[in-house]
């Protein structure tokens, strides 16, 4: 997916045509809808094409969640995080929590606004790895990738705990995603300015600016 058009991109190889099929069959018929034999005829491909990359269904949803997590990495690119490569602390606090604000915002509504069934897909594969201790673990280290940054651009804006603010700003953005992706909020989606705000103001209470 191109984060910046909200354009589906070809898939270079058949593992990621296989792998996206999953997820959209995952967003669209549940987890009871996914099937190798399923996969291969929404795929347009030969019979047999899906069990020859994942041989079990463990292997498949092993495959949806890598492909989840290469995906969702690029909703929001490195150069869009600010703090994630390593910068110190910003001089201006000030500009440090809008920095992160503002790239925080940036996900939310790309999420809301163009990468809707990507969500709908994460759910459905994070409620299965809760019954999956394999899954569980590709699942763990995949949500990894997107912990660390979000760690990163907190210390950057001058967190004392990071780790632990870190954890009220993922479960905030989850609360925030779920809500307007499948839950009471799911009707709009809320403009990038008013997500921004919000953000702001859950950084000030944390920083204690």
């Amino acid at each position: 997916m191109d984060s910046r058009s909200g354009r589906a991109t070809a898939p270079a190889t058949r593992r990621e045509l296989i792998a996206d099929t999953a997820l959209t069959l995952l967003a669209e018929c549940g987890m009871r809808g996914l099937t190798h034999r399923a996969v291969d005829e929404a795929a347009g491909l030969p019979q047999g094409s899906t069990s020859n990359l994942a041989r079990t269904r463990a292997a498949l949803l092993e495959t949806a969640v890598r492909r989840l997590a290469e995906r969702e990495a690029a909703v929001l690119t490195p150069r869009e995080m600010p703090g994630a490569q390593g910068a110190g602390p910003a001089s201006r606090p000030d500009d440090a929590v809008a920095a992160v604000a503002g790239a925080v915002s940036l996900a939310l509504h790309r999420y809301l606004s163009r990468h809707r069934q990507l969500l709908v897909a994460r759910y459905e594969l994070a409620l299965e790895a809760t019954r999956r201790p394999e899954l569980r673990a590709v699942y763990d280290r995949a949500a990894r990738a997107f912990r660390e940054p979000m760690t990163a651009m907190l210390a950057a804006a001058g967190s004392a705990e990071p780790e632990r603010h870190a954890l009220s700003m993922v479960a905030w953005c989850d609360g925030v995603l779920f809500s307007c992706a499948a839950g009471q909020f799911h009707a709009a989606v809320p403009t990038r300015d008013a997500l921004r705000t919000s953000c702001t103001e859950l950084l000030d209470g944390m920083l204690r600016r």
